[in-house]
């Protein structure tokens, strides 16, 4: 029985602003909808817990609204779990949504990075999508190498924050940072749907991508 830990922002706001922000909820919703298809359990939580901030929980594309109409979603969005209770051994893989909120806690957290890092020792599947790579910045592995040191990994990139508005707001520029610790950033054209799946190290590029790291995931632990 396999169960995917699903890591989430606590962080509800961007910028200056103070616009509404979080997660990414068509990231969030179209994994989802993948792993409730496959059968799969999941677990959402975040740094300290309770209601998940989202954006785009208004996004009209059928499997949004569907999948956060649905009860189980509800509750665990309303109440996701603090990270002090997560035991990884319950785990058998990680997914990390995207949104600009966890670019402020999640990509900094060492105790969340710590959890990732104990799964995907225990031979876990790590996903991720968009803005979520930015959640394997503090993932460091036994050897003292991070996670994504040795392999090559995708994200959003510069080209995409700059048509979506955001590039004065962000805190720091995530191809950047992804760049300067993984083995390689790889990206393809603005909103093309792209992933890059490296033995258990599964990356999206953008929006588009989440349903393609997610049916990936999902493969890998059905065939397990």
């Amino acid at each position: 029985m396999h169960n995917i830990l699903i890591l989430v922002t606590n962080q509800g706001t961007l910028g200056e602003a103070k616009e509404k922000n979080g997660t990414y909820a068509p990231e969030l919703t179209h994994a989802l909808h993948q792993f409730m298809d496959a059968n799969i359990a999941f677990d959402i939580a975040s740094i300290d817990g309770g209601a998940a901030p989202l954006y785009g929980d208004d996004v009209d594309d059928g499997v949004n609204l569907e999948v956060l109409g649905d009860e189980t979603v509800k509750t665990a969005l309303a109440n996701t779990s603090p990270l002090s209770d997560i035991k990884p051994e319950d785990y058998s893989a990680v997914f990390y949504p995207g949104g600009f909120g966890l670019l402020y806690d999640l990509a900094k957290s060492e105790a969340a990075g710590s959890v990732s890092a104990a799964i995907f020792e225990n031979g876990g599947v790590i996903g991720a999508v968009c803005h979520g790579p930015a959640g394997l910045l503090p993932v460091t592995l036994s050897t003292g190498d991070n996670i994504m040191a040795h392999i090559t990994v995708t994200g959003f990139t510069h080209e995409e924050e700059k048509d979506f508005g955001t590039i004065e707001k962000i805190p720091y520029l995530l191809e950047e940072s992804l760049t300067r610790v993984a083995g390689q950033y790889s990206k393809k054209a603005p909103w093309v749907e792209f992933i890059v799946e490296q033995g258990k190290v599964i990356t999206g590029q953008n929006p588009q991508s989440a349903t393609a790291v997610a049916k990936a995931m999902v493969a890998q632990l059905t065939q397990a």
